[in-house]
């Protein structure tokens, strides 16, 4: 049947394009690309039901809410390890083994990634089922909302039943992404990417688990039915060619001083990793003798895991200020007496808000322990409350906006006090720092000092008074000449042909970021069109849900809002969609990947990419079984030579120009034949 030949194309073709993107990170195809053969299955599926796949990409978007988790009884007791915390641990730990075992012995090092750990179930090849450890003998079956974690493989090639175990992560910047998007949505932050994993993952409703961007990185074959390996670097390498994401980096070490500097190294040098690790874990890597050592009640004797000493610094709480954020969460900082901590000197550290300050129980004055969470973020992690005075003073949070007076209030169900007043100086720069920033309007020169300045000289109220500026306005101001003036103006005047997502997004609305502006730009023409639109309109658009929709609707019903828009009209700001020249183009070299090489008689490398990339095609770098063809000019080198050993078709330049001016991707296809 052809549809189901079809379906079974898409899914073996997403599959490997995960695989490179999420595990090898060498993506082949560009989002749009991807996005398409994605929606095509998705209507297929959905036209058949019958013929999806359990290894389908589609069911990485999360099935029905649960009403609880069940219990998994794990195959082999997923246990803990004991853990050394000095050189002399180590040294302690391999005595131990030396004097169980009296063959050599060499040790596997990994990282101790700082996540959630997990068990994951593999017959005939599908991915059947995993869960969280636990308590090491009972762990919740959390399958459904593993099945969306891109980085773990529904199908892999190995018939015999497999379980493995990883650690479930989220990386640095994705951390940072969420955090970002949080506070753009007035949202309360998280205070780790640990707990981010662990939350994300035991979620009862996978849909909202599919997006968190979760990861894993799979250290162990805890079993392997009629598989046998002689050591474990070697299972991790038959896990890594059956398509997981294995710890990276590990190390083969036959003395315990070469493990000993390894994990010197990477005490040092962690925070270049992209990922959270709070230690290193050191195994025997021989099975037989590990078989030989065996276990204690609680842990392996063959493995030990080394912690990182978590650096905390005791300090005082000299006062708790409070800053009011672009959407009026107002939140609490506590002013340090200034410490050292993990290379930089901290004098702030962020108490959240009013509920981590009464749980903490946190006082002016109150000597603490502070750290940074993730080795990043300053925070209070305890209060030494064996060394109160009495002198501590209780806080409380504000009852009026410290910046414009008016009353501020907690709603039900949200942790942050807010002022409401959207008239409120502070919110207002926040709100202007937003607009001008990279995802926004985009003004280079408009740092929040300048934009300080310019509100306290009364030269600006909103963000529109922006494009009223003249250079005679700002050139007198601090840290600002001549030269730093002009550059300012052009920039406002250039930022006036954005097109209209850039607006959308830095007006501000709540719950709308980037990814909200650009849906409403892509169904609306003009700003008119999305003030006029209706609850309903804007609920249908895709991935714009019931709350976004309000938000939208009711930002334009402000008054204020609806004349700062005309302020921007006025000023000459573009308020339309911008039309794509590339937009009528036909992809006619859609999922194509060309690669040019040589010197082109005519077209210039960079027009010739162009064209390419405007209808549909990726110009790649290097020549592989997959290229499409190859647009070879004079001296076209080892890529031509390539090209001809592996049978990829080469066309000139004039070919190439035929080919642009097909008006199908059949008849490119034809052409090539």
């Amino acid at each position: 049947m052809a549809i189901e030949k079809r379906i079974n194309e898409l899914i073996d073709l997403i599959n490997y394009h995960n695989e490179k993107y999420y595990n090898q990170d060498t993506p082949e195809l560009s989002d749009y690309e991807y996005d398409n053969l994605m929606k095509e299955l998705i209507n297929l599926e959905q036209e058949n039901p019958n013929l999806k796949r359990i290894d389908s990409p589609t069911s990485r978007v999360g099935g029905k809410p649960l009403d609880k988790f069940e219990q998994i009884i794990h195959k082999i007791p997923m246990l803990s390890l004991s853990n050394a915390y000095s050189d002399q641990d180590l040294k302690d730990f391999d005595k131990r083994v030396r004097d169980m075992v009296s063959e050599e012995v060499e040790y596997v090092v990994e990282f101790k990634i700082d996540g959630l750990s997990v068990g994951l179930t593999y017959n005939d090849g599908i991915f059947e089922k995993g869960a969280t450890r636990g308590d090491g003998v009972v762990g919740e079956d959390v399958s459904q909302n593993l099945m969306t974690v891109k980085s773990i493989p529904l199908k892999i090639d190995e018939d015999n039943e497999i379980v493995v175990r990883g650690e479930v992560y989220i990386s640095k910047q994705n951390f940072k992404n969420v955090n970002e998007n949080q506070e753009e949505l007035g949202l309360q932050l998280f205070a780790n990417p640990r707990n981010l994993a662990a939350g994300s993952l035991r979620q009862l409703d996978s849909k909202l688990t599919s997006k968190r961007p979760l990861d894993i990185f799979v250290f162990n074959l805890e079993h392997g039915e009629n598989i046998e390996f002689k050591s474990h670097s070697q299972s991790l390498e038959f896990l890594k060619n059956l398509g997981f994401a294995v710890s990276p980096n590990y190390k083969v070490c036959n003395k315990i001083e070469a493990v000993i500097d390894f994990i010197n190294y990477w005490t040092e040098n962690r925070e270049k990793l992209d990922f959270e690790i709070d230690g290193m874990v050191i195994k025997v890597n021989k099975l037989s003798q590990r078989e030989f050592m065996g276990y204690t009640a609680k842990s392996p004797r063959w493995a030990i895991a080394y912690k990182f000493p978590a650096e905390r610094k005791k300090t005082k709480i000299i006062d708790i200020i409070v800053e009011v954020g672009r959407t009026g969460n107002i939140t609490p900082t506590a002013v340090l007496e200034p410490v050292r901590l993990a290379g930089t000197s901290v004098s702030r550290a962020t108490l959240h808000n009013e509920d981590y300050i009464k749980e903490k129980d946190i006082k002016i004055n109150d000597t603490v322990l502070v750290q940074k969470a993730g080795d990043i973020i300053p925070q209070v992690i305890e209060v030494i409350k064996e060394e109160r005075s009495g002198e501590e003073i209780e806080f409380e949070m504000p009852k009026e906006c410290p910046v414009c007076n008016e009353p501020t209030v907690r709603l039900d169900g949200e942790a942050a006090v807010k002022c409401i007043n959207m008239s409120c100086p502070a919110q207002i720069r926040r709100g202007i720092i937003h607009f001008v920033s990279r995802d926004a309007m985009n003004i280079d020169g408009l740092g929040e000092s300048i934009i300080t300045l310019l509100l306290n000289e009364k030269i600006i109220e909103d963000i529109a008074d922006l494009y009223n500026i003249k250079k005679e306005d700002v050139i007198n101001l601090e840290r600002m000449g001549d030269k730093s003036a002009t550059n300012l103006v052009n920039s406002i005047e250039k930022s006036k042909s954005n097109d209209l997502w850039r607006l959308i997004n830095g007006l501000g609305i709540k719950f709308v970021g980037v990814k909200g502006a650009k849906i409403l730009a892509s169904n609306f023409k003009d700003i008119d069109e999305i003030i006029n639109a209706s609850n309903e309109k804007l609920i249908e658009l895709d991935e714009f849900g019931e709350t976004m929709a309000n938000s939208v609707i009711q930002f334009f019903k402000e008054e204020k809002n609806i004349n700062v828009i005309e302020k921007l009209k006025n000023a000459g700001v573009n308020t339309k969609v911008i039309v794509d020249e590339n937009a009528s183009i036909p992809k006619i070299f859609e999922g194509m990947k060309i690669v040019l090489t040589g010197t082109l008689p005519t077209l210039k490398r960079n027009d010739a990419k162009e064209m390419i990339e405007a209808r549909g095609g990726k110009a790649t770098a290097s020549v592989s079984k997959s290229t499409t063809f190859v647009l070879a000019g004079e001296e076209a080198g080892s890529k031509l030579t390539k090209a001809n050993e592996l049978g990829v078709k080469v066309v000139d330049e004039d070919i190439f120009i035929k080919l642009t001016n097909l008006e199908s991707k059949e008849e490119v296809q034809n052409e090539l034949l």
